[in-house]
């Protein structure tokens, strides 16, 4: 028996994904072996290919987030084009597409019809706001999603506007939440014979980061309402950012046997019986003495680092805030492979993120590349669906494939 060269091996995954949510589902897919069909839709294809930053023509953010995948780029609004997405259909155990709801149902491969087609085909629908309800049509983003969920008032200074971080938090987590229900999907099709339709969306997995605002307010019957609390938590301390001689930091000390090591740390253990700082609700109360107290402890201090290592050899958790740069090189992170290098045939060697998921069987990463516009136009049609290689030229002279240089 042949060796799987990753837990996916021998799933097949046609996706019609774009941007970041669903191309996330999609990459994770391929990072644990599964092949994947990326089927851009004629002329231009994902927008990604363009933006945000175009080197020797290549995207490195559509790099990033379609390695591993095989391409198709074809006018699925002909019938010829729509005949080979729906043979495709029949050979797949996965569908994957991120269309504004009822999108894909107009171009004739909703759910009623794929699953004729194909009934142990598990299809996932990858939106801003679900497949129903009042907010289903209107068009949405990552930030729109955390607007919507109450993400966003979270962040931010007291009594000023509110902030969010420069990261697609939501769109790759609405990724990794499609990827986990198809996986379950999956093996509850091995169990039964039975495919289904999953609706995956942004402002539900936004929703999820909400470790305690919903049920903090619902139990208090709206007494405590959790809002943005500047650098600082807004029902815990010391837990936030604290300013040292150099840069700043994350100390996270309200439990009690984490907030007296944080006093032996800095040699003041009389602190975590002061009156002010006795307990989590006295330093709520008196948070500004004690950022005072604990920043002026900074101060004092050589420097950071010689700081960070008192508080680290007291079992306090504490980390620096590093930069992009900064991260990128950690050797943590570069050990493993946190952050790692792959290699693209037109950019060369770039950095991005890791495969989060590890497995013990497979601990070796993929060697995966992004593709070009319908590079693989000819392969997909006959090695998948049969076609001759005369019958693919005429569908390129018709204009109903499309391919493209880098």
């Amino acid at each position: 028996m042949t060796q799987p060269k990753h837990v996916l091996d021998g799933y097949k995954v046609l996706d019609f994904t774009q941007i970041i949510a669903g191309p996330t589902c999609t990459l994770m897919m391929a990072e644990m072996g599964a092949e994947v069909i990326k089927v851009e839709l004629a002329p231009a294809g994902d927008a990604t290919r363009l933006a945000p930053l175009v080197v020797k023509g290549r995207s490195g953010y559509f790099v990033q987030h379609n390695r591993g995948k095989k391409d198709l780029c074809l006018n699925a609004k002909t019938p010829e084009g729509l005949a080979i997405l729906k043979g495709l259909v029949q050979k797949v155990d996965v569908l994957v597409e991120n269309y504004a709801p009822g999108v894909i149902g107009r171009l004739g491969l909703g759910y009623d019809v794929v699953s004729q087609l194909n009934p142990r085909l598990v299809m996932c629908s990858i939106s801003a706001f679900g497949q129903s309800g009042p907010l289903a049509h209107e068009p949405g983003f990552d930030w729109v999603g955390a607007a919507y969920s109450g993400i966003t008032s979270m962040g931010g200074e007291v009594g000023g506007p509110p902030r969010f971080p420069m990261v697609a938090m939501g769109d790759v987590s609405t990724g990794a939440h499609a990827m986990g229900a198809v996986c379950a999907a999956l093996l509850y099709r091995e169990r039964t014979g039975k495919g289904q339709h999953l609706d995956i969306s942004l402002l539900d997995t936004y929703a999820h980061y909400h470790e305690a605002g919903f049920q903090m307010y619902s139990l208090s019957d709206g007494a405590v309402s959790l809002s943005r609390s500047g650098g600082h938590s807004a029902y815990a301390a010391p837990c936030g950012v604290f300013k040292g001689r150099e840069r700043y930091m994350i100390i996270i000390s309200s439990l009690e046997q984490h907030w007296s090591k944080l006093c032996e740390a800095m040699g003041q253990p009389g602190l975590a019986r002061d009156p002010r700082f006795t307990d989590n609700a006295a330093r709520m109360k008196n948070l500004n003495e004690l950022v005072e107290t604990i920043e002026s402890w900074f101060r004092s201090q050589p420097s950071d680092d010689e700081a960070i290592a008192k508080l680290k050899a007291n079992h306090v958790p504490v980390a620096p805030i590093l930069s992009v740069e900064e991260a990128r090189q950690h050797p943590h992170l570069r050990q493993r492979g946190t952050v790692r290098t792959v290699h693209d045939r037109f950019l060369g060697d770039l950095d991005v993120p890791g495969f989060a998921l590890r497995f013990s069987a497979f601990p070796q990463t993929l060697d995966l590349q992004a593709p070009t516009l319908g590079e693989h136009n000819a392969e997909i049609l006959t090695q998948w669906l049969d076609y001759t290689p005369e019958q693919v030229q005429a569908l390129e002279h018709k204009g109903i494939l499309r391919s493209g240089p880098v």
